[in-house]
């Protein structure tokens, strides 16, 4: 039988080891770092990967091996590890004949339509240890959006999956999230938490980092707003849910693997994302050659006003792919090269990068706001999300406390997108993006505005009306207004 003081030396000795191994390690990298007057050039994912490695392991050697377990762990048991959820989102919208003096391509059809779009969610995870998840969600989409969800920078509905160049995504459930989830904590100070898909505990430190490693969207991470991120309960057009201007690193469904991490303190939040780019715009198909495709996602969160959910947050991206110019596509067509401009024949490796600003406030009891501006530099093709080159929106959320209603919202919101002077040119001339292309372009600025009430009938179930209204639809005076009719159902449980 083996005595409690022994169990104890071995705790320890385990301890010695795997400090002196991680000290070890350590020391290995600081002998191999490149000294400081011959610096040697690194993707910015190396250090990353070296800012994680360290977090990891100053965890391990500050972490009391010989501490006993808080009550807390003492009571995880399996009816704690295991969570599981899911929703369906049906969005059905239509709308009347518009004049346009032209189409194009890929313009919105002037034409009377109808579409309806589908989503079904299946949320899972296991909490592994008290501190270690793992996430995964399987996810069936069909439908369309109206017109082959092409023809508007600010497409109506966010559901709507666009598939560029025919490519068939096919219509079985497909894996959605798949990602180990790290908490590290630095503190023992500790807040609730409900139980969600990206986290499964219901208390968290206070002071902590968050890692996570695997199948995501950004979305889930960088520019949140609480009246405005989600087409299930909110808005329903692209660029009133996001920042149009952040292109951010996707495949046509939405997702991309890669490496997330933040660091929470009570009145701030740093994060920081490296993941794979696809090859081609607006494709399936993801790469691995990080030399040339992958992109950088870091934001900064003030949260101001706790008391009136009132926060700023900055966000910078930098998207590396080969890309091409529109400068060069035009003046390829113009040298004879090309029967029209076409990006995709002067592609090379290159950048897109840009900025994003978002603000919340809640004013008093029923009221929210909120605000969004974005920009990126605008020279070289768009290429995971939309053609929006720059964007202002602000907008309003309304509770039903004020009717009696308090499960019910309202919310209002005007947004105006623009594109740069090169990409106007660029479509003026007759070229085409992989969402725009009327054939032609008299150039106006996008303004969209967007209502909808969110009516709560029964546990988990809401239906939403929604109206949406595009002036210059596809940044073309000669097209439009459109107005769009909506509907939502959502069931969540």
């Amino acid at each position: 039988m083996i005595c409690l003081s022994t169990i104890r030396r071995r705790r320890v000795a385990c301890g010695l080891v795997l400090a002196g191994g991680l000290a070890w390690s350590s020391h290995a990298w600081a002998k191999d770092k490149p000294r400081p007057h011959r610096p040697t050039p690194q993707p910015l994912y190396v250090p990353a990967y070296r800012m994680v490695h360290a977090g990891l392991r100053r965890a391990a050697l500050d972490y009391d091996w010989r501490s006993k377990p808080t009550r807390r762990q003492k009571s995880f048991s399996w009816k704690d590890r295991i969570w599981m959820a899911g929703q369906v989102n049906l969005i059905t919208q239509t709308h009347g004949r518009f004049p346009a003096a032209y189409s194009g391509p890929l313009s919105f059809l002037p034409v009377p339509q109808t579409a309806t779009s589908y989503v079904t969610t299946l949320f899972t995870g296991v909490r592994l240890t008290p501190h270690l998840e793992f996430l995964y969600d399987e996810e069936y989409a069909g439908g369309s959006g109206l017109s082959g969800s092409v023809g508007l920078a600010g497409f109506t509905n966010l559901d709507a999956v666009r598939a560029a160049g025919g490519i068939n995504l096919g219509v079985n459930p497909y894996p959605a999230r798949a990602m180990l989830h790290l908490i590290v904590p630095l503190g023992r100070q500790e807040i609730p938490n409900t139980p969600n898909y990206l986290e499964l505990a219901r208390h968290l430190p206070q002071r902590r980092v968050e890692i996570y490693f695997g199948k995501f969207t950004l979305p889930d991470f960088f520019d949140r707003n609480a009246y405005a991120s989600s087409d299930h309960s909110q808005f329903m057009n692209w660029t009133v849910d996001n920042n149009g201007a952040w292109d951010y690193a996707a495949n046509t469904r939405g997702y991309t693997y890669g490496i997330y991490t933040e660091l929470d303190e009570p009145n701030w939040t740093l994060r920081y994302a490296e993941t794979l780019m696809t090859k081609l715009p607006n494709q399936m198909q993801l790469s691995l050659r990080l030399g040339t495709y992958r992109a950088e996602n870091a934001e900064a969160d003030w949260n101001y006003a706790p008391a009136e959910n009132g926060k700023l947050r900055l966000l910078a991206f930098y998207d590396h792919a080969r890309m091409g110019s529109f400068n060069s596509a035009i003046a390829a067509w113009q040298a004879g090269l090309t029967p029209i401009p076409e990006v995709s024949a002067v592609r090379r490796p290159s950048g897109e990068y840009g900025l994003g600003l978002n603000w919340q406030q809640r004013v008093g009891r029923d009221l929210g706001l909120f605000m969004r501006a974005g920009w990126n530099n605008g020279r070289n093709e768009s290429y995971s999300y939309t053609e929006v080159n720059n964007t202002v929106l602000a907008g309003a959320q309304i509770s039903g406390h004020a009717w009696g209603r308090r499960k019910d919202h309202i919310g209002f919101a005007f947004v105006s997108n623009g594109i740069s002077r090169a990409h106007a040119q660029y479509l003026a001339d007759g070229g085409l993006g992989f969402q725009l292309g009327d054939g032609g372009l008299s150039y106006g600025r996008e303004q969209i505005v967007e209502a909808y009430y969110n009516l709560h009938l029964w546990h988990g179930i809401s239906i939403a009306p929604d109206l949406q209204n595009i002036h210059n639809p596809g940044y073309n005076r000669v097209r439009g207004p459109i107005t769009v009719f909506g509907l939502r159902m959502h069931l969540r449980f």
